[in-house]
């Protein structure tokens, strides 16, 4: 059973003649352990179908599902419990907290949720991305590609069943993205993490496993599944 599963998903802005399909009929499925990437220009609907994907927003019509939870059933206070547990974010902006160092940042989502944090899998996780050196820092004493490993280290750490990465390298130069993604692609796979991808950079995309098109609102090229 795929990992994360949209049936018909759309999102309707306006109504009438002046009404915006931003998604119009999705239909997109990603298996366990896969690095997807949903290419598409400005305008295409493929921020809109991650905020959809990652329960930020909520659809028109149709239907999310998340490791088997059909996620637009739930309240919206349960909805964000089930966020925080099983979907991990990495922004184009990293979102981090100024007021924090770059450990309790790392650890912020597990601590929200009661939990503490797996130090063993920790450890990894930071010796992956070379933040040993890092933990005490503050993020506005990061560079920018430190600051979205950061980032990815927090939505690795909660252990969960997705990440959703939003343009991750679009703040970043060339030579960072490509350092930043191959991370993500190499800690991926060594944690067996699913990852969905949105970017408009062809060049970037060719790291995943598999590119999902967008455009107008629709997966083009049948290749959704």
């Amino acid at each position: 059973m795929p990992i994360l599963k949209t049936t018909d998903l759309r999102k309707q802005y306006g109504t009438g003649d002046t009404a915006v399909h931003a998604l119009d009929g999705v239909n997109f499925s990603v298996e366990s352990g896969e690095f997807v990437a949903v290419v598409g220009t400005s305008g295409s609907g493929k921020s809109t179908l991650l905020h959809m994907l990652g329960g930020l927003d909520r659809p028109t019509g149709g239907s999310v599902s998340v490791d088997g939870k059909e996620i637009f059933s739930l309240r919206d206070e349960e909805l964000t419990i089930f966020r925080r547990r099983k979907i991990g974010f990495v922004f184009q902006s990293y979102n981090l907290i100024p007021s924090l160092n770059v450990y309790e940042n790392i650890v912020l989502p597990i601590q929200l949720d009661g939990n503490e944090p797996d130090e063993d899998y920790l450890t990894q996780i930071i010796q992956s991305l070379g933040l040993e050196s890092k933990l005490n820092n503050l993020p506005n004493n990061l560079s920018g590609g430190q600051q979205q490993r950061v980032a990815i280290a927090r939505a690795l750490a909660s252990k969960p069943a997705i990440i959703l990465a939003d343009e991750p390298t679009g703040n970043l130069d060339s030579k960072t993205s490509q350092d930043v993604l191959g991370l993500m692609k190499v800690t991926g796979d060594k944690f067996k993490q699913t990852i969905v991808m949105i970017t408009h950079n062809e060049e970037i995309a060719q790291l995943a496993d598999r590119i999902v098109r967008i455009e107008d609102g629709k997966i083009s090229g049948g290749d959704g599944a």
